[in-house]
C-alpha cells in the first residue's frame, strides 16, 4: 500500500525542519564519542539491537555494534551514509522525496543499490558556517525508528550544549 501524497509532503516538511534545526556550532572527536555513547545508552535502555556510526570528513570517529547486530548492519550503515554524503540530506528524507515523486530511490536514482540505500537512519552532521561535515547513522530498527532514534539523540545532545 502506498502512502498518500499529502502524508509524504507533510513528512518531507518535518524532515527538512529537523535538518534546519539540528545543527552544530562545531563538532569535535569528543562530541562524536559523547553523542555515540548517548545513542548507545538510549538504545540499551530500550533493548534495541543497533549499530552506530559517526563520521566526519570520511574519518570514522565512533562505531559501536550492540548485542544482536551483525555485519549486515555495518553494510547498511555504509550504504545509508553514502546517500547522505551524496545528497547532503538524511537518508530518510532522500528516500521520501523519491517516493513523493511516485517512484523509488532504487528505480530512479541510477545509483547502485548495493552501495546506496535511501532508508532512514543516516543524518547529516551540519556545522553552521561549514555545511555538512559528516554523518551520524544507526541500523537495526525499521527505517522510521532508526531515523527517530538519531533525531532524539541529536535533540538531547544539542539541548545540553
Amino acid at each position: 500500500m502506498s502512502t498518500p501524497a499529502s502524508e509524504l509532503t507533510d513528512l518531507i516538511a518535518q524532515l527538512e525542519e529537523q535538518e534546519r534545526r539540528l545543527r552544530f556550532s562545531s563538532f569535535s572527536n569528543d562530541d562524536a564519542w559523547l553523542l555515540g555513547c548517548l545513542i548507545a545508552d538510549i538504545a540499551g535502555t530500550r533493548g534495541a539491537a543497533i549499530t552506530i556510526g559517526i563520521r566526519r570528513n570520511g574519518q570514522r570517529l565512533f562505531h559501536r555494534a550492540l548485542s544482536g547486530t551483525s555485519a549486515d548492519n555495518d553494510a547498511w550503515l555504509e550504504r545509508k551514509c553514502r546517500v547522505v554524503d551524496r545528497y547532503a540530506a538524511s537518508s530518510y528524507l532522500v528516500g521520501t522525496r523519491f517516493r513523493a515523486k511516485g517512484t523509488t530511490f532504487e528505480e530512479a536514482s541510477r545509483l547502485d543499490p548495493d552501495r546506496y540505500a535511501a532508508h532512514g537512519g543516516a543524518f547529516p552532521l551540519h556545522v553552521t558556517g561549514a555545511g555538512v561535515v559528516g554523518t551520524i547513522a544507526v541500523s537495526g530498527l525499521p527505517q522510521a525508528e532508526d531515523h527517530a532514534l538519531v533525531v532524539e539523540a541529536l535533540e538531547r545532545f544539542l539541548d545540553l550544549r
